[in-house]
């Protein structure tokens, strides 16, 4: 009975301190992050982690209690010290206490959880807003108040995805072209997607927001502090997955109107490009060259950079129906639009007119297809616009 004795007073030892080492780790650092929410880089992040760890904390306090009554109980009323089970069956103020205590609780929870809720909800008097797409696998990004749009692609070499090189300090987590908002100003996110359900996940902002085809969802944040804040999708959305990352850039009010201004005229003179090679002919070197690069960046990885695509999986264009028939037009459709049902994804809004001219000429000429065909930019626009 002794040993008993000594086990029960261990238990309840180690018990104690684990709760209240874990309260201590919890509420310490912000850099014990593998431990316990991060606070983030908001207010909202911040409130969120509050809230947190006052649930925590009320949690850890019912159990200690609890479990401290128990082991307590357990201990001094064992039969070993002559103690004799009581005999009763009811007891009003007992049944009175362990309903409206437990009431009392959840309402102290409930009051700063609903306070939370709706600010976070909270999408008016937004400084500008972001139309945020999703699409398998990349995420789209346009400024409603502004004329710029572009799409965030993974960045990652796919020499680290193929372990050849040894994996960066951002692994899976690095794109192209990020998100740019600017600090001190409320920024409105509508969150939609063109095909699956995709979620658009924010950690540092205490964002996270399904992204559902045919619907809009809202949300926003206010960074205070320039900075680079990463996410990622966490909604099981397709085979890439775990390949569509998240980066968001803060920047200075004054570095953001920059940047915006600068994309604006970049994304005009592109435009005005397209237009004038609507009008022109490009060469076959020409072609070649810029259909070689835009297939080894967007096209290689599904249908191997020699054009034998992976058998069962990912079909070849090398001597291919598609690549080699007289009429090109089935193969600009398909990589302006896509096909329903694959893998092969729409790169009409991702690639420009000569971009897409150039690598439908590439395909249709590398790897011994050799047609001889050349792609215009105003033969892509032509199939694009049904003329």
């Amino acid at each position: 009975m002794k040993q008993l004795e000594r086990c029960v007073l261990k238990a309840c030892t180690a018990l104690v301190l684990l709760v209240v080492g874990t309260t201590a780790i919890a509420a310490g650092s912000n850099d014990v992050s593998s431990l316990n929410l991060r606070r983030g880089a908001t207010e909202i992040s911040g409130q969120v982690y509050d809230l947190h760890m006052l649930m925590f904390s009320i949690c850890v306090g019912i159990a200690v209690v609890v479990f401290g009554v128990m082991f307590v109980s357990m201990y001094l009323h064992r039969k070993s010290r002559g103690a004799k089970p009581a005999n009763f069956h009811e007891n009003v103020k007992v049944e009175i206490a362990w309903t409206v205590i437990p009431f009392l609780i959840l309402i102290f929870m409930a009051v700063p959880a609903a306070k939370t809720l709706i600010a976070m909800e909270d999408t008016t008097e937004a400084d500008l807003t972001v139309l945020v797409t999703g699409s398998q696998w990349k995420w789209h990004y346009k400024y409603m108040d502004r004329e710029v749009e572009y799409y965030s692609l993974l960045a990652t070499q796919r020499e680290q995805i193929n372990n050849r090189y040894n994996k960066g300090e951002n692994y899976l987590l690095e794109v192209d072209r990020p998100l740019v908002i600017p600090t001190g100003q409320k920024v409105r996110f509508l969150i939609t997607s063109d095909d699956v359900i995709h979620s658009w996940w924010v950690p540092d902002f205490a964002v996270k927001k399904d992204a559902n085809p045919g619907f809009i969802n809202e949300a926003w944040t206010k960074v205070d502090e320039p900075g680079i804040y990463r996410g990622q999708c966490a909604e099981l959305c397709g085979k890439d997955h775990g390949f569509m990352p998240v980066v968001v850039i803060a920047k200075e009010p004054a570095d953001y109107e920059a940047w915006v201004s600068e994309q604006e005229s970049i994304q005009r003179q592109a435009r005005e490009e397209e237009q004038r090679l609507l009008a022109m002919s490009m060469s076959k070197e020409e072609l070649m060259s810029e259909g070689e690069r835009v297939y080894n960046a967007a096209c290689a990885a599904c249908h191997m950079p020699n054009g034998e695509g992976l058998p069962g999986v990912f079909p070849a264009l090398k001597g291919s129906v598609l690549a080699t028939q007289n009429d090109p037009t089935a193969h600009i459709e398909i990589v302006l639009n896509g096909k329903t049902g694959t893998a092969m994804q729409a790169f009409g809004k991702m690639l420009s007119l000569k971009e897409i001219a150039a690598v439908v000429t590439y395909e249709r000429n590398a790897w011994g297809n050799n047609t001889g065909q050349l792609i215009q930019p105003k033969d892509v626009n032509a199939v694009a616009t049904g003329q």
